[in-house]
């Protein structure tokens, strides 16, 4: 009986951890008591387990004379045990990680700084703006590959596409993705041909065709089996937890996944944070877990980890008690967040607004992707949404909706950017609000002309020098004149012989152009730039 009993239980365990070896595969739970996934994965080998002994017990207890009840307790009291050990453990983690007993803890999970915005965001021109939102570089994406016909059959864009700084520009990288089983079954040898690199200011779409150099992407999330990318870094590091990983590359090229490790900073649970990332080579597979990531690394730390943390230290940086009953000081993030790109790295930005009021913000931060260097700036001003609303109440006759806010320093000012599209999703139009005195907007057809008239604004307003306008003077004959009135006022487009653009400028400023004819010579005070379109503020008649 004894040696029947043992054969059972060793039987069972075999089974059981066949079956858990085929759970790990497909659930890659990471082993580790901070990981509540790991709880499950044992939860279900104790249940397997103890349902095989009851099926082994009920067939054996005829013969042996055995109670069930008397031979499950002799399959499964350690199990059983384990089992109540860490629900004892996954209620006491839980308990000691919550914010009433350790509000500290939270409002220290990111350390901030207050910085001087124009001293430390450095200015930007129009020809440095990033133009495209995500939405837009999927559209760019998706329409380069229809060109490619030797591609369009068997590969997709992935959906990805991670805003980075390469070679001191702001572009957007996404790998390609196999169209769909059959796709990847064919492929796989070879692996995915080529990633896109979409620059967010010129629009361009570079197709890096790593097929003609002889090598493919065969580590991502697209592959299946031992080739996807978090079945191959799980079982190289069983016991780290990780993000969602991102898709990047080096400054030659090389084509990388980069996979936060996230650790938990309080109890058992909470107090999300990240440490290190692994990075994997796409080509190659071959990883290596860095505590402090590589510069050319832009994104380590999600935007979702960044509010979630500030939203803790808002709330909690005067106690718990406070963030309940009566609520000073505290604060949070706004609704939306964007980035902006400072100097070689990538920050996340987002408005910071009390709890009592969602108008109008307080301040925002910028937040350093890579090392989460975290800086508060107290400009109070329009909220990102309030300021959509002043943009598209410019152009309401066209019914234009506006991108989520960009912010840039323009000229020493705080100021949201802003592309406008149609219902199509084509951009129509730009524009720019200050964050100070939102009621300041300025819009154009193009991103010189918006800035050009955004500046204008600004001197009008006292809040630049009219020294600081960069301003040419130009001179010819007038070849060809048209007329528009927008927003009440009318505008005069004057483009001179020899010259394919126009020149725009408001009769408001400059009454004299109201009376122009063709032929007449002038000399103009127009706005550096390049374009269609360049604003122009003064006129003479020669």
């Amino acid at each position: 009986m004894k040696r029947k009993t043992a054969k059972s239980i060793i039987l069972n365990l075999i089974i059981t951890i066949i079956f858990g070896l085929g759970y790990f595969y497909v659930k890659l739970p990471a082993i580790n008591l901070h990981n509540q996934g790991f709880y499950s994965f044992f939860f279900v080998l104790a249940l397997v387990y103890c349902a095989l002994s009851a099926l082994s017990v009920g067939l054996h207890k005829v013969t042996s004379g055995m109670a069930l009840w008397s031979g499950l307790k002799k399959h499964c009291l350690v199990p059983v045990i384990i089992c109540i050990f860490f629900v004892a453990l996954l209620i006491v983690g839980s308990i000691i990680g919550m914010p009433i007993f350790r509000a500290d803890a939270y409002a220290n999970l990111l350390y901030l700084e207050e910085g001087d915005f124009t001293e430390e965001v450095d200015e930007i021109s129009y020809n440095q703006i990033p133009m495209l939102d995500e939405d837009s570089a999927k559209r760019l994406g998706n329409r380069k590959l229809g060109e490619l016909s030797e591609y369009v059959s068997q590969f997709e864009v992935a959906e990805d596409y991670t805003q980075i700084n390469y070679k001191g520009r702001p572009v957007r990288v996404t790998p390609l993705v196999y169209g769909d089983i059959i796709k990847w079954f064919t492929n796989r040898a070879d692996g995915l041909p080529a990633y896109l690199i979409i620059d967010m200011v010129t629009q361009n779409v570079e197709v890096v065709r790593l097929d003609e150099q002889g090598v493919g992407i065969k580590y991502t999330t697209a592959e299946h089996f031992g080739r996807n990318l978090a079945r191959h870094i799980r079982f190289q590091y069983p016991t780290y937890m990780f993000d969602d990983a991102n898709f990047e590359i080096d400054e030659d090229g090389v084509p990388y996944w980069v996979s936060p490790r996230i650790v938990k900073r309080i109890g058992l649970f909470s107090g999300t944070d990240i440490q290190g990332a692994v990075l994997t080579n796409a080509l190659t597979g071959e990883s290596k877990y860095y505590k402090e990531v590589p510069e050319w690394v832009d994104r380590v730390y999600t935007a979702d980890i960044i509010i979630q943390q500030y939203d803790y230290h808002g709330m909690y940086q005067s106690g718990w008690l406070n963030s309940i009953f009566g609520q000073k000081n505290v604060t949070q993030t706004t609704r939306g967040y964007n980035y902006i790109v400072n100097g070689d790295d990538v920050y996340m930005y987002t408005g910071i607004t009390s709890v009592m009021s969602d108008e109008s913000n307080i301040g925002f931060i910028l937040t350093n992707q890579r090392t989460k260097d975290t800086k508060f700036y107290p400009v109070a001003g329009a909220e990102e949404y309030s300021a959509r609303a002043s943009a598209e109440g410019v152009v309401q006759q066209y019914e234009y909706i506006s991108t989520f806010p960009l912010l840039l320093n323009i000229s020493g000012q705080p100021t949201y950017f802003m592309a406008l599209k149609d219902d199509a999703q084509l951009v129509k139009m730009y524009a720019m609000v200050n964050v100070q005195q939102y009621q300041i907007v300025a819009t154009g057809t193009t991103v010189a002309e918006c800035e050009a008239n955004y500046i204008k604004l600004l001197s009008n307003a006292s809040l630049v020098e009219k020294e600081e306008i960069a301003q040419n003077t130009v001179s010819g004959r007038v070849e060809e004149i048209r007329t528009a009135v927008i927003e009440g006022n009318t505008h005069v487009y004057i483009r001179l012989m020899g010259k394919n653009f126009f020149y725009v400028i408001s009769v408001a400023d400059a009454p004299v152009a109201a009376i122009l004819d063709a032929g007449d010579s002038v000399t103009l005070t127009v706005a550096e730039g390049e374009g269609e379109l360049i604003s122009a503020y003064d006129i003479k008649i020669r």
